[in-house]
């Protein structure tokens, strides 16, 4: 199989939804890419923040091996140990009480909205079942989560999109405030934009949400599709904002590559959902699960993820020491990276890195996005800064 004509048979026979670049990967190691000529590129991507670990970890090839020998799937009618095991640990590193899993972020977020909406109705009836979001938010692709989605663009061809949602811009409490009529039950907040453009939000405005929420009994959650699981350099990323939502929900990099997710709860909403109320035939999958214990092993008993503030930090440094004219500075937390672009588009600037060996994001309007594997080595940093630095100085 060549590259050409990969992309030529995808063409034929798989819905076009994704404007793709044109590579084909054949294999990875670490976080570097070989494609099918045999071409390197250094992954800054890690597949939108999924491939934690990077890849063919050791570890973690290892543990989803050895479970597929073992048993690859029974449903949730009966118990295994990898989810059992999984949901202990995440328990144990969110400080929350029970975990839901789902196989992705918009499920996991479609989760919390039915567990916010039943809290609210078990406690207060009908007519209070509105959630708040923020403008410049994203969180998911079914009809449900477009709608909660505060960017007007993704509310388009798919009408009628769920009613119940608001939205406030982020960082003005006062704008959630006046939101209030009554039948708000929640908000539901990403600590970090991420397809927005990467922008932490405000630590003030994060703990007056927190405030509020407790004062209105309307439920905090977080998404942390993407911020979640080490990507900032804690578990979760409302640990930097000091506060503890009510529940929040991961996918990505849990399993390091395959199709998990779900939500994690506080002890006051731990029985809200019951038999028949929410369910998934893949959730707690148990060689996805094997390799989510993997993937924690690799991050917390190996070191990973106390070197994940460190590696932003250096990158950040680097490419603002570059002073490049179309680069207008950089933001973000951990290996969490929005580089703002000035003069240039930023697809355009993705598609000249990528052509030259480095694989990069986009957010937002005016940012590329970096999310590297956690596992990166320096040496792997390097090369793709340097491609970067020769690459946007060009432009």
């Amino acid at each position: 199989m060549t590259s050409e004509t990969l992309i030529h048979k995808d063409g034929l026979y798989v819905m076009q939804t994704y404007s793709r670049h044109p590579v084909a990967v054949k294999s990875g190691t670490g976080a570097t890419l070989t494609d099918f000529e045999g071409r390197q590129y250094i992954d800054f991507t890690s597949g939108i923040g999924v491939n934690s670990v990077g890849y063919s970890n050791p570890k973690w090839v290892s543990a989803v091996a050895g479970q597929a020998k073992t048993l690859a799937h029974i449903s949730n009618l009966f118990y295994t140990e990898p989810g059992t095991l999984l949901a202990e640990k995440l328990c144990a590193l969110s400080h929350m009480n029970k975990v839901f899993f789902a196989n992705s972020g918009a499920e996991s977020n479609e989760g919390m909205i039915k567990l916010a909406r039943k809290y609210s109705y078990d406690r207060y009836g009908s007519g209070r079942f509105t959630i708040i979001t923020l403008r410049q938010s994203f969180h998911g692709r079914t009809i449900t989560t477009l709608s909660a989605t505060g960017q007007d663009k993704f509310h388009n061809y798919f009408f009628p999109f769920t009613d119940g949602f608001r939205y406030a811009p982020p960082n003005d409490i006062d704008a959630v405030e006046a939101l209030d009529d009554g039948s708000v039950c929640a908000v539901m907040i990403e600590l970090v934009q991420g397809e927005g453009g990467v922008h932490p939000l405000d630590p003030d405005y994060v703990k007056g949400l927190e405030s509020l929420c407790r004062e209105r009994d309307w439920l905090l959650l977080a998404d942390e599709v993407q911020t979640g699981i080490g990507r900032t350099g804690k578990f979760f990323a409302y640990e930097h904002y000091g506060i503890l939502p009510d529940a929040v929900s991961f996918a990505k990099g849990i399993a390091g590559g395959l199709p998990l997710g779900g939500f994690l709860v506080n002890e006051k909403l731990s029985s809200v959902l019951g038999p028949g109320t929410h369910a998934t035939t893949y959730g707690a999958n148990p060689v996805c699960c094997a390799a989510g214990l993997a993937v924690l092993d690799i991050l917390v008993n190996d070191g990973v993820m106390d070197t994940v503030e460190e590696k932003g930090r250096y990158i950040r440094s680097m490419i603002e020491s570059f002073r490049l004219p179309v680069i207008n500075g950089t933001r973000g937390l951990g290996l969490m990276i929005g580089i703002s672009c000035y003069g240039v588009e930023p697809s355009a600037a993705a598609a000249a890195l990528i052509s030259n060996g480095l694989l990069v994001l986009t957010a937002g309007s005016d940012a590329i996005r970096l999310l590297p594997p956690l596992t990166i080595t320096y040496e792997e940093i390097d090369k793709g800064l340097e491609i970067f630095n020769g690459t946007i100085s060009r432009l």
